[in-house]
């Protein structure tokens, strides 16, 4: 190989962000782009679940390589690995070769290096070059290693150190992973010993300085730069935010946005929309913007067939292994099911007015048929245990009718129909007309009589002793909070079991904020009733409701009769009693000052009737300032993904904040951690604190 050339430009962007004993370095310019992870176990870290290793992803094809350590020996001692900083002052680098001359990508070599240190000696004992989906089998599943891919693993010693190296199933990509020692105490030679490769590899590295590169040959995203993303108006946040500012950056692309850094980097459709809802006061539109990006990337992959949404697509070298398990040769991107339809030929429009066409024919039952029946309502497909954000496989508790999609997503997307059609609503174009009456008379049903199915009232002293029966079986150690329930307990259920037995699946939950933010909410006695729980259920401290000092949770299973809930619902688990910062913050927030804008004197629309109800409005109000001052208490947490919690009777308020990672899972759920940086948890920085409507 010839030797890397320093890639130096004005827009580079560099960042660390440590979340220990997670340690994360972005580097990103106009030709490459990676996430480097660093995990080394603190003295108090689950040795069962967190693992010294050392990880790089790259955005272009949602690619990655994964070097994992163990003690050798079995020193008791442990690993520990960490980044030094190279002579530039960042702890990576860019790196780049001219295209191999044998090479069918045509395309440079690039990625990062940088200089790792390893205090004790280790042995390399999981290697895996190519797709982050094949990294993520690893460690968040069985332990799984794929044999086609783990099959082409190719390990030398060479320049003075180990060059391992896989062509991908493409044929053409490859991927380098180099390790050189720098400074180590033993002859440089002998410094990394190549123990074994297949079936298993086993590479002991002694104690010192080593540098590393990581590279590979397949087509770069053209990177937006802080700028691109930003209106030129609201560019004073890159400033006064500048490592939230950076993510959104790396995140966002001219062709699409990526849905979070390390485990989803590639294309999500939910995180996409539901993130441009919330940024777009801030983003930066029209062409090769982050609006146009993120909306013509969901247009894109709709499927012509039938108007669904693709909500993630798989690529690169993950994609050419799922083809070629249904029996398929081919590159091309896919979904979890099957290849993406081809759009080619098919305007934004009409592939805009093929997914409204869909909505419409899933809302007609609920309308049409007399009398409302939870049949009538959105369910998951046949066959998929998972279908709207809580995408987990305990996520709706073995729901199948979430609350989400049928009270809020629904009608909302109904109401957007109406927003689209209605200028045309007289112009004579059947289909426009058609939509416009159609989308309007079923936005009202939907809103109004959709909440009914949800309804969970539970009389004061049964939730007194629901609440303490948890507290047994969860062996949850801090107070049950029975005593500061001074009234019957209400709120919605997270999903109805099934259209053949509409069971309500008891989970108290956050996504009551999908209604505050999408809806106007009509005025109505159900929808003040709606408000002032939603505002009790933020105040109360769980496990009595869903406030900690770290964050809303998401869910709380306190009250189900079920205790399998309360085994499942855990802060170990991804959907449990654990905080996502768009949905239980960022999104509550939103809603909630959205509603209390109702309220002010100056209102542009009469106010509603729960406006008029001082109980009920000063409720709402300090449900939103409990809110924020939880939100402004955890803002060094608020791009992460999710976080959990563990509990310290020695601390005050007892709830202190731990990594979702190094918190066990329920049993016979597998690890998961959390990304550093998520798209939709990016969106406070549209989002700010509204002091006037807390009086």
């Amino acid at each position: 190989m010839a030797s890397s050339g320093k890639v130096e430009t004005d827009e580079a962007l560099y960042l660390n962000l440590n979340d220990p004993p997670y340690h994360n370095y972005f580097y990103s310019d106009k030709n490459v782009a990676a996430q480097v992870v660093v995990t080394t176990p603190l003295p108090d870290s689950d040795a069962g679940i967190i693992r010294p290793r050392l990880l790089v992803a790259w955005p272009a094809g949602n690619s990655g390589v994964l070097a994992r350590f163990a003690p050798y020996n079995k020193d008791k001692e442990g690993v520990s690995i960490s980044l030094r900083d190279l002579p530039s002052g960042r702890a990576l680098d860019p790196v780049i070769y001219p295209a191999r001359e044998d090479s069918k990508a045509k395309n440079p070599s690039v990625g990062v290096t940088g200089l790792f240190n390893l205090p004790r000696p280790a042995v390399l004992d999981t290697l895996i070059l190519g797709s982050i989906r094949s990294i993520r089998d690893f460690t968040e599943g069985p332990s799984l290693l794929v044999p086609e891919v783990q099959g082409a693993l190719q390990v030398e010693q060479a320049k003075g150190g180990v060059i391992a190296s896989r062509v991908w199933l493409d044929n053409v990509t490859k991927v380098y992973f180099i390790f050189r020692p720098v400074d180590v105490q033993r002859d440089t030679l002998e410094a990394i010993e190549i123990q074994s490769v297949k079936p298993s590899i086993a590479l002991k590295f002694e104690a010192g300085n080593y540098s590393f590169e990581a590279h590979f040959d397949y087509p770069q995203l053209p990177h937006l730069s802080p700028k691109d993303v930003i209106k030129e108006e609201h560019q004073h946040l890159i400033a006064e935010n500048p490592d939230a500012a950076k993510c959104l950056s790396f995140l966002s692309y001219s062709n699409k946005l990526l849905a979070g850094a390390w485990r989803f980097l590639t294309y999500f459709g939910r995180d996409s929309m539901i993130s441009l809802l919330l940024l777009s006061p801030i983003l930066r539109e029209g062409k090769d913007g982050p609006i146009e990006a993120g909306l013509a990337a969901v247009l894109e992959r709709v499927d012509k067939s039938d108007g669904s949404v693709c909500h993630e697509e798989t690529i690169g070298d993950y994609a050419t292994y799922q083809n070629a398990q249904m029996g398929v040769q081919s590159d091309e991107p896919t979904t979890k099911a099957s290849t993406i339809a081809s759009t080619t030929g098919i305007t934004y429009s009409e592939l805009l007015r093929m997914v409204c066409a869909k909505i419409l024919k899933l809302a007609a039952a609920f309308q049409t048929n007399h009398g409302q029946r939870p049949s009538d309502l959105i369910s998951l497909k046949q066959g998929q245990s998972v279908g709207q954000w809580r995408d987990s496989e305990d996520g709706l508790g073995s729901g199948r009718i979430p609350y989400d999609v049928n009270t809020a997503l629904m009608p909302a997307a109904l109401l957007a129909i109406c927003d689209l059609y209605k200028d045309h609503s007289d112009s004579g174009d059947y289909e426009h007309e058609h939509s416009y009456k159609l989308a309007k008379s079923y936005a009202e049903t939907w809103e109004t009589e959709s909440l009914k199915f949800f309804e969970v009232h539970i009389p004061k002293d049964e939730a007194k002793q629901r609440l303490e029966k948890y507290k047994k079986v969860s062996s949850f150690p801090g107070p049950s909070g029975a005593e500061g329930i001074d009234s019957d307990v209400s709120f919605h259920a997270v999903a109805l079991k099934s259209s053949d037995n509409p069971e309500k699946i008891a989970i108290m939950h956050s996504d009551d904020c999908f209604r505050l933010f999408l809806l106007p909410l009509l005025d109505s006695p159900r929808h003040t009733l709606f408000l002032e729980q939603v505002a009790t259920n933020i105040l109360r401290t769980f496990p009595a409701g869903l406030h900690t000092p770290v964050g809303i949770l998401v869910a709380n299973p306190a009250f189900s009769t079920s205790e399998e809930h309360a085994r499942d619902f855990t802060n170990g688990a991804y959907h449990g009693t654990v905080i996502w910062s768009w949905n239980s913050l960022a999104m509550m927030a939103k809603g909630l000052e959205l509603q209390l804008l109702r309220s002010v004197e100056n209102a542009p629309h009469s106010k509603p009737a729960w406006c008029q109800d001082s109980v009920v409005l000063s409720k709402v109000k300090q449900a939103y300032t409990k809110l924020w001052d939880t939100i402004e208490a955890n803002r060094e947490y608020l791009s992460n993904e999710v976080w959990s919690w563990k509990y310290d009777v020695n601390t005050k308020g007892g709830f202190v904040y731990a990594p979702l990672g190094s918190v066990r899972p329920p049993k016979g759920d597998n690890q998961t951690e959390s990304n550093i940086t998520q798209l939709w948890s990016l969106t406070f920085l549209a989002i700010q604190r509204r002091r006037d409507l807390e009086h």
